[in-house]
């Protein structure tokens, strides 16, 4: 047994062989039309932001309640569930067994997860980090392309892999907005990159099981992005508390509703109601899967 890794031995942990009964992009297109939304809701759990009922004498405990209330709240209703891995490994084992019981307890509910870990390395290094990711169950993961894309590789033979194109965060610019020689941007080089290995991957239904991550923060440059990544599904963070909005991203969808997972975690996890926090969670995941569904034309 390995610690952190409930009933998996190292062999199993390491194994590239890991099969699975649909590919991703499948089991994220089948999420979305059975929750008639393109939501993901994001678990980024803070202590200090729990509903104040929930006891902190255990933080790994405090955080293991409250993230399961959550997915009972939610992951019936949205496509997928986003896994933030930094605050559950900030708390050693005993946080990673919380994240894999988290992810377990979404699969086992419908939803896509996707661990939100932002790994990249290179080689057998990454071969690791990709086993280990596959190991906690999710459906796809989050990585850094920008050492190449033969990071990114390894990945792609145990899960989806959304790869950071153009993050939401301010100080990306000063990187991904570079100009280089032949007019691109870093971020339109990077998203070049993507759009020729998902070319690769597509399945049956046009799309692959490589994706790529641009935020919502930045509308226009997304718009440009969307129209070099082709087949790939972008996962779309910042919206709500970073200020990205919906409408901002009506244009990111292809003509058959697919193409973008839109993601809000603080604006929904830490949503305030008069009654029980659950139900006021659960309320605004609603609205969230109710207003990107429709956008979508899923309902």
């Amino acid at each position: 047994m390995v610690a952190g890794y409930p009933g998996l031995s190292w062999a199993d942990l390491m194994s590239t062989s890991t099969t699975r009964a649909r590919s991703p992009i499948d089991t994220l297109h089948a999420a979305m039309q059975r929750s008639g939304s393109v939501a993901c809701v994001g678990l980024d759990p803070v202590l200090e932001r729990l509903p104040s009922s929930i006891d902190q004498a255990d933080p790994t405990e405090a955080i293991r309640a409250f993230c399961l209330g959550v997915v009972e709240s939610v992951a019936e209703t949205v496509a997928a569930v986003k896994v933030q891995s930094a605050c559950f490994e900030r708390y050693g084992v005993a946080g990673v067994d919380v994240m894999h019981e988290v992810i377990q307890a979404a699969s086992a509910r419908g939803a896509t997860v996707v661990l939100d870990a932002k790994r990249g390395d290179i080689g057998i290094s990454a071969a690791h980090y990709a086993a280990s990711a596959a190991a906690t169950g999710a459906d796809w993961v989050t990585v850094n392309g920008y050492l190449g894309m033969d990071g990114v590789e390894p990945f792609l033979e145990q899960c989806g892999a959304f790869v950071l194109v153009r993050t939401s965060n301010p100080g990306s610019a000063a990187f991904q907005d570079e100009q280089l020689e032949d007019g691109r941007t870093v971020a339109e080089l990077m998203a070049d990159q993507v759009a020729a290995m998902a070319a690769d991957r597509l399945g049956p239904s046009g799309w692959s099981d490589v994706g790529a991550v641009v935020g919502a923060t930045h509308p226009e440059q997304a718009h440009q992005l969307r129209a070099r990544l082709t087949g790939v599904t972008l996962l779309v963070p910042g919206i709500g508390a970073q200020g990205g909005t919906l409408e901002d991203c009506r244009p990111l969808f292809g003509a058959d509703g697919r193409g973008a997972l839109l993601t809000a975690s603080r604006s929904v996890i830490y949503a305030q109601g008069e009654g029980d926090w659950k139900e006021a969670v659960a309320d605004a995941a609603q609205r969230l899967a109710d207003e990107t569904g429709t956008m979508a034309g899923l309902r």
